[in-house]
């Protein structure tokens, strides 16, 4: 038997339908077992707790994630696993920066959610959070097997920061391209043992609550023009920005743009080369539509997605790096959020 602690955020998976009025409302979490009845076919011990005030997704921002980091900690010695229900939106992206927060880490830590209400004939949600909590308790000789942040949606737990969310109607909601599922489930749960974190048990975890948001993304498009990225490369106050960048990580070779960035490097502004492209990543010099960018010292985010891209970078602009120890830091993999 495992302890497992759920914890609700906010987001579909936590709403049911008023058979009245159709209207969707928050799910009370203490009445968990009595709307999911399978919950106590689990070997396992649930506990719940919810976020004083549920937030939507898209509304999530540095300060719910240092709660949501807070509320784990205050909880971490007392429990073997932890779930966290989430609004699918922007999961990924705050699973991933979770993952960089919690260094070390030697439990799991399950992101999970649904397209459809829990309420819904049709949902995805129990299967979900089944399978999360399954996956969370996990033990083997008595040990712990996951002990990295996960993401589970559909059938597959996936490192949560190689995750992307690429439909918003199937129930497939989220794709790894460049990292495969860490475990699946069928009619056996199937865990690829070689892919799982292997944390230092030696070392104390680490939580790192100091995260900076002053960061842009910016997606290149054929027509970009020279006012428009000298307005935004000025915005003020901002430290970071991810470019997402054509093909294996090109962009435009017209001098201007050059010096635009440039001049955004000699600035202290640190720039990081993602791929456009759900699959593969950023290989600078490849092409001479990319050697510019290698020459001027742009970050590679190599095979990284923009949400774990966001996440890492929030995690490190606050560390007090140099350029050359924070280029280097960030084109390492931390969390096994790149190869």
């Amino acid at each position: 038997m495992s302890k497992i602690l759920l914890v609700y955020t906010g987001g579909t998976i936590g709403m049911i339908k008023n058979p009245e009025t159709g209207a969707l409302t928050a799910f009370n979490f203490d009445e968990l077992l009595s709307n999911i009845p399978e919950l106590k076919l689990l070997e396992h011990e649930i506990s719940t707790v919810s976020f004083e005030k549920p937030v939507d997704s898209s509304d999530m921002d540095t300060t719910d994630y240092v709660k949501l980091a807070n509320l784990i900690e205050e909880n971490f010695e007392d429990y073997d696993g932890f779930v966290v229900l989430h609004g699918s939106d922007t999961m990924s992206y705050t699973a991933s920066v979770i993952s960089f927060m919690f260094e070390n880490l030697k439990k799991p830590i399950i992101f999970t959610g649904s397209q459809l209400p829990i309420g819904d004939l049709r949902t995805d949600a129990k299967e979900n959070l089944i399978t999360s909590i399954q996956l969370a308790g996990l033990k083997e000789q008595g040990k712990t097997v996951i002990k990295e942040v996960g993401l589970y949606f559909e059938y597959k737990l996936y490192r949560a920061n190689r995750t992307t969310k690429v439909n918003a109607e199937h129930f497939e909601a989220f794709e790894s391209a460049n990292f495969p599922p860490i475990a699946e489930s069928g009619v056996n749960l199937k865990i690829n043992y070689e892919k799982l974190l292997k944390p230092n048990m030696r070392k104390k975890m680490v939580i790192h609550k100091s995260l900076n948001d002053n960061i842009l993304i910016l997606k290149l498009f054929p027509g970009i023009n020279y006012d428009t990225l000298h307005h935004i490369f000025n915005t003020p106050h901002v430290e970071g920005i991810i470019l997402e960048t054509f093909g294996s990580g090109n962009a435009k070779t017209d001098k201007w743009f050059v010096d635009l960035l440039k001049d955004l490097v000699g600035r202290g502004v640190y720039v990081v080369n993602v791929t456009q492209c759900v699959g593969g990543g950023v290989l600078m010099g490849k092409y001479a539509a990319s050697e510019g960018l290698k020459r001027l010292g742009i970050i590679s985010g190599g095979d990284i997605t923009t949400e774990a891209a966001v996440g890492k970078m929030m995690y490190l602009l606050n560390k007090n790096l140099g350029p050359k120890v924070f280029k280097t830091i960030f084109e390492t993999s931390l969390r096994g959020e790149m190869n």
